[in-house]
């Protein structure tokens, strides 16, 4: 009979994958050796896979690159990382060898931003759009920035007012855009985004409070919805609908030439995991094109503003089984040694599903569980499905130690997380490591960050005198 870990998989998916095979019956993840870092770091550990999302950024690039060439579509395509989805500083510095251009969402984005020009990881060309609502520290933070000589920087604006706050610190002319508040999902309980401005007042507000300003120059229209780029009738409805603004202001506007789609385009998270992106963007393209040249208007330049996609697939974590709970006939608890709620907090908060693997023992025989997390709170499990809350895992043995992976984890995790604060239940932070490798293909890792100890927490909460 096949009954080991490993003819469960083979025979639910596709087995090898690009990113997972099996030396012998330990997992591996882009050739890494997993249970070698479990052997040298231990667990709980997080790391981040440099190169992914290098990959990543340049196979985007390809796809819109081969449609533009298709389509004899003629404008250029900007690729954009959006910062909200991994602030670090190591992925801003292996993102930024891409040529690419960078969206903000904060004040404290843009003090990022001034970083990065400073250590010359981005440039004066480099475009900064300036996105989500501004405060008044935003407001300066952007002000601070053109009035510096960044001319690239476009706040996208997001309400009526925010014209006025950014011309009254803003020296001279300056370059805009404007969001859309694109209507949602109809299964939503909210009708509009509370983002942007309504599709049918876009072109008067401009020409209420633009076009006779000779100190503004609008640049671009900016389009996002929640649920992302996706074959479905409500994202071409909406990417239709954005299509004839841009049209209708563009007549009115002859500096407008960008058309921002936004980001969402969805990240791995199966090992059943299907995704045409290659058509996706042939078709938008396509129909970019074919309403522009019915319309007789110029095509936009297109920019994108990819978070998860260039971040997501190249983090991970990896948890030990600590201990396994019988809590009645049917239902066996397997306790990892930390928590879904501080270190995978979209598992339990939006039920976001990553692809979770043994990382050993594939050749024994497997059994269904349940997955808990340490804190003494009832959600702190991992829901592999909305509708379907059972696992299957090597069977329990505890003296045959068993390590579990969740991968493309790489995305918002540490920052809604808390990292480097407080954790619920006082859970610490796990160690987090870095792994790259060199022009040889070689290995390298080093740690980012050790594991929280007791000291790092009882400092944050007052116990110990600050230094």
């Amino acid at each position: 009979m096949n009954t080991k870990y490993s003819d469960l998989i083979n025979q639910t998916y596709y087995f090898p994958q690009a990113e997972f095979k099996l030396n012998k019956d330990n997992l591996q993840f882009h050739n890494i050796d997993l249970m070698k870092l479990v052997e040298q770091y231990g667990t709980p550990l997080k790391f981040t896979y440099l190169p992914q999302i290098s990959e990543n950024i340049n196979k985007a690039k390809a796809w819109f690159r081969k449609s533009m060439e298709k389509n004899k579509y003629d404008a250029k395509y900007y690729y954009c990382y959006c910062t909200k989805s991994s602030h670090f500083e190591y992925i801003m510095n292996e993102a930024f060898k891409n040529n690419i251009h960078i969206e903000t969402s904060s004040a404290f984005d843009v003090n990022i931003v001034e970083n990065l020009l400073e250590n010359g990881k981005i440039n004066k060309s480099t475009y900064v759009i300036c996105n989500g609502f501004k405060r008044d520290e935003y407001i300066t933070n952007i002000a601070r920035l053109i009035n510096s000589g960044h001319k690239n920087t476009i706040p996208i604006i997001d309400n009526y007012e925010e014209l006025d706050l950014l011309q009254a610190e803003i020296k001279g002319k300056f370059k805009i855009g404007i969001r859309i508040a694109a209507e949602e999902e109809p299964k939503f309980e909210f009708y509009t985004s509370r983002l942007g401005i309504g599709y049918k007042n876009i072109v008067s507000f401009y020409k209420k409070q633009i076009q006779e300003n000779d100190r503004l120059e609008l640049k671009m229209l900016h389009f996002f919805i929640n649920t992302g780029i996706n074959d479905t009738s409500y994202y071409w409805n909406e990417l239709v609908k954005c299509i004839k603004v841009y049209i209708a202001l563009k007549k009115e506007c002859p500096t407008l030439d960008g058309l921002n789609i936004g980001g969402g385009f969805p990240i791995k998270n199966s090992l059943a995991f299907e995704y045409d992106y290659q058509y996706m963007i042939d078709e938008i393209i396509n129909q970019i094109k074919i309403a522009c040249d019915e319309a007789e208007v110029d095509v936009p330049n297109i920019f994108t503003e990819f978070g998860s996609f260039t971040v997501g697939e190249s983090g991970g974590a990896i948890y030990q089984i600590l201990y396994q709970k019988q809590q009645n006939d049917r239902e066996k608890w397997n306790m990892i040694d930390s928590s879904f709620i501080t270190t995978l907090p979209d598992t339990w908060a939006i039920n976001k599903r990553f692809i979770m693997l043994a990382v050993n023992r594939w050749n024994d025989t497997y059994e269904r569980v349940l997955l808990g997390g340490l804190t003494c709170d009832s959600d702190d499990y991992y829901n592999s499905e909305q509708n379907m809350n059972a696992i299957y895992l090597p069977k329990y043995n505890k003296e045959k130690p068993l390590y579990i992976g969740f991968f493309n984890t790489g995305a918002y995790q540490e920052t809604i997380g808390g990292y480097g604060g407080l954790h619920h239940c006082l859970i610490p932070q796990p160690k987090h490591i870095l792994i790259d490798r060199d022009e040889n293909g070689i290995l390298a890792t080093e740690v980012f960050s050790e594991q929280q100890t007791s000291d790092d927490v009882l400092k944050i909460l007052g116990y110990t005198k600050k230094v």
